[in-house]
């Protein structure tokens, strides 16, 4: 299988001033996936215009054709599995089947506290993910779910007509501990990576490189007890939080070099953020839409 190249833009524009505009340009330059965060507000874009995912999801979804759409990631800290469950047959069904749900266990962002809650232990955000991800299988795949657990609870919840992906839209489960491993294992029909944030100031890019090699490793070995052949789960890494940070996108060449290194990691899919002035993602809007046009023609 290609290497296959895919966007996020972040929410942060109004439609009618650049929102639509983006998603429809990322159908035109040929992305697989165009994802958005699914976030309250995000580290330093708090204080500025941020729309919800869903309906940018939704928006995006009806004036676009092919490209397939997503969030990179949803999380429990502001989600019940119940009502995304709706959303999001919803949105597969606007979208005539191309949504994909990457979801993870989520942080200690300002998601974590929106709610009035402390935020959660990460033994908790794992308690909770290892609930979240299983009974949301389930609302996607069953007309009626009834259902009582630790943190959530479904009493008789319809999910009728179900997804048009079937039997369900694919889950892209983001993780890289081993809990979160054995659900991407589970449950997942990708995973996803950051890389190791512990790398991101001071690490290199060979030791990046490392790291990732052993959380492929240990996903190979929560597939293998689970008697799941890994090669079958698409492995997507989200770039720009790795020490090479922004530089891939510096050039054609520099992005090519980056991801054939990361191809022979396994990986079916890079994600890379649609340009934004003045902030860590930062880059030549030109030089970005040459990448979309021509990288993917090079890539393994």
């Amino acid at each position: 299988m290609s290497l296959r190249l895919s966007t996020v833009i972040l929410p942060y524009r109004r439609w009618n001033e650049g929102g639509r505009a983006a998603w429809e340009r990322a159908e035109d330059l040929g992305f697989h996936t165009a994802y958005t965060y699914d976030h309250l507000s995000w580290r330093s874009f708090r204080d500025g215009p941020w729309f919800g995912a869903v309906p940018t999801l939704a928006a995006a979804a009806a004036v676009t054709e092919r490209m397939r759409l997503g969030t990179l990631v949803t999380s429990p800290n502001f989600r019940h599995p119940v009502t995304l469950a709706k959303e999001l047959i919803s949105l597969d069904d606007i979208s005539g089947g191309r949504v994909t749900l990457g979801i993870g266990a989520g942080g200690t962002g300002f998601d974590a506290t929106a709610l009035g809650q402390e935020p959660w232990t990460p033994r908790e955000r794992a308690d909770r993910f290892g609930e979240f991800v299983p009974l949301l299988d389930r609302l996607l795949t069953e007309d009626s779910v009834s259902y009582e657990g630790d943190f959530y609870a479904a009493h008789e919840a319809r999910n009728i007509p179900g997804c048009v992906q079937r039997p369900r839209l694919p889950f892209a489960v983001a993780a890289t501990g081993p809990r979160g491993l054995r659900l991407a294992a589970r449950h997942g029909q990708a995973w996803v990576t950051t890389g190791d944030p512990k790398l991101y100031e001071n690490g290199t890019p060979e030791q990046s490189i490392q790291a990732i090699r052993g959380q492929a490793e240990r996903l190979a070995d929560a597939c293998a007890e689970l008697g799941r052949d890994v090669t079958g789960l698409d492995k997507i890494l989200l770039t720009g939080f790795t020490p090479d940070r922004g530089r891939p996108l510096e050039s054609l060449d520099a992005f090519v070099d980056f991801a054939g290194r990361h191809a022979e990691l396994g990986f079916t899919e890079l994600v890379i953020h649609w340009p934004i002035p003045d902030s860590d993602f930062a880059a030549d809007q030109k030089v970005f839409e040459r990448i979309a046009m021509e990288a993917p023609t090079q890539l393994p």
